[in-house]
């Protein structure tokens, strides 16, 4: 995408692709129009995007899927398939990126909502923000990678606790536990995770890469091996425009100027 070029679901300025995952259609439950087209742009052969931000329309970040959809399926078992299916392509599309992922996390973050703030590299909610897994009181299990993320997020006993006696957060409860990175006024919510967003596409892109690379791999490496792979990697980094546009900058004692450095 250009800096200009946006869809009624995703928007690409300034270096920031802005996903819409829900809309104020059928009560913000999760639209898969947007999902559906998030995924497509995330896996363009043209992908160029400094960062990623997902963002709900209407009064809520997402109020989780659409239930009456569900209800009024002739085969529930089917539908809800398709729709996770969707919605796991999606996931796995944002797990791949190098880029940060920042959710503007306003209102309810329920159900496969909830699993999008937890994939998230940063989520910013607002005072009022409010999360529940909601799945049990529908009497199904969780989708979005919830059982995979929340118990590494939390750890896996408050992660039990939350999952199964369906607990709902609120904004400070979600921060102290992690889930959400900050917690700033309701109406403040979307420009502070854009500003950061927009921060984050100006940076070190590469730097940032080997960030969430690190990262990832930290989950299953031993200590050695983590050591191993964070030389190679700051060595490799060192060679980079990036790096050397970033130390140069220091030595310089001027502001690193990223623009263009990969």
């Amino acid at each position: 995408m250009t800096s200009t070029e946006q869809t009624d679901y995703v928007t690409d300025v300034d270096g920031v692709l802005q996903i819409t995952i829900a809309t104020a259609a059928n009560g913000t439950s999760m639209d898969f129009a947007g999902i559906n087209a998030g995924n497509a742009a995330l896996r363009a052969p043209g992908f160029d995007a400094g960062a990623i931000l997902l963002t709900g329309s209407g009064a809520n970040f997402c109020a989780g899927g659409d239930v009456r959809g569900f209800a009024a399926a002739q085969d529930r078992s089917v539908h809800i398939h398709g729709l996770a299916t969707d919605l796991h392509e999606f996931v796995r599309a944002l797990d791949a990126a190098r880029v940060p992922v920042i959710a503007a996390v306003h209102g309810w973050a329920a159900g496969a909502g909830m699993s999008l703030v937890l994939a998230a590299d940063i989520a910013i909610g607002g005072s009022s923000t409010k999360m529940r897994p909601a799945y049990p009181g529908i009497g199904l299990s969780p989708d979005g990678g919830m059982s995979w993320l929340l118990p590494r997020i939390v750890g896996t006993g408050r992660a039990s606790e939350i999952l199964l006696t369906d607990a709902i957060l609120d904004a400070e409860e979600a921060r102290r536990l992690g889930i959400l990175s900050r917690v700033v006024e309701d109406e403040q919510v979307l420009a502070e995770a854009r500003a950061l967003a927009t921060t984050l596409a100006n940076g070190p892109r590469s730097t940032h890469a080997s960030i969430k690379k690190l990262l990832v791999q930290s989950k299953t490496a031993s200590l050695s091996e983590q050591l191993d792979s964070e030389r190679e990697a700051i060595a490799t980094a060192a060679a980079s425009p990036a790096g050397r546009e970033g130390v140069d900058a220091f030595a310089q004692k001027r502001k690193p100027n990223y623009a263009g450095q990969a």
